[in-house]
């Protein structure tokens, strides 16, 4: 990343992309780069809000201006992404389960079940957990939870993850960029967690398909001597 002077604003990368932004459309670019961000989870909230609260420092946009503009972007990103999910439907996403590997349609129905009794809660804290934040509206989307419900959770997650890391740069200045620091620890850890995870579900399908092949073969076997 480049940057004209020690403590000046970002003229390379994500960050000049995102300060361009702002610089043209002043709070709406901020809304719009996360927007984007909701879209194509690698641009980096992280960058973009606190690069927003510093700009606000600055005195280029209203601290209440970019807190308006980043949550309307956040919750146009998951609309889009919502809307997507309801596109797919659950049809086409129980017909490309039933012929995955390792996974199977009942695991997707006590997915379904959890979210139709959790599905609020999912939303509210998943708009706070990095690589999920963006996702979890996909689901809620192919289950069509209602549009208020969406929208509220959506928007109150929104708004605490945006604040926090908006006022990070309005008060650490020109110190803005350790804000993505700390959060990429936060980020790799949330998916170290997600592959070990992945991990383990794989590997505890792949012990229980190999016990079953097993038990079959017996079965036959058995099945085999009582004929001979």
């Amino acid at each position: 990343m480049a940057y004209a002077a020690a403590g000046s604003e970002p003229t390379g990368g994500i960050a000049g992309w995102a300060t361009d932004l702002m610089d043209t459309l002043g709070a709406p670019g901020a809304g719009l780069a996360i927007a984007l961000e909701n879209l194509f989870p690698p641009l980096p909230s992280e960058v973009i809000l606190p690069l927003a609260g510093f700009t606000a420092a600055q005195g280029r946009m209203s601290l209440v201006a970019a807190l308006f503009w980043t949550t309307a972007g956040s919750v146009v990103g998951a609309l889009v992404l919502y809307g997507f999910g309801a596109l797919i439907g659950r049809d086409r996403i129980r017909a490309l389960v039933a012929r995955l590997p390792l996974v199977k349609l009942s695991d997707l129905d006590r997915t379904e079940a959890w979210f139709a009794r959790h599905g609020g809660k999912a939303v509210f804290f998943g708009r706070m957990i990095p690589i999920f934040r963006s996702l979890v509206s996909v689901p809620a989307g192919l289950e069509r939870m209602r549009m208020t419900t969406f929208l509220i959770y959506t928007g109150l997650g929104s708004l605490l993850w945006n604040t926090a890391f908006v006022l990070a740069g309005y008060g650490l200045g020109d110190n803005w960029r350790t804000v993505e620091e700390y959060v990429g620890v936060y980020s790799k850890g949330v998916l170290a967690l997600a592959v070990l995870g992945a991990a383990a579900f794989v590997a505890v399908r792949i012990v229980k398909a190999r016990r079953g092949a097993g038990e079959h073969a017996r079965e036959r076997e058995v099945v085999r001597d009582r004929i001979f």
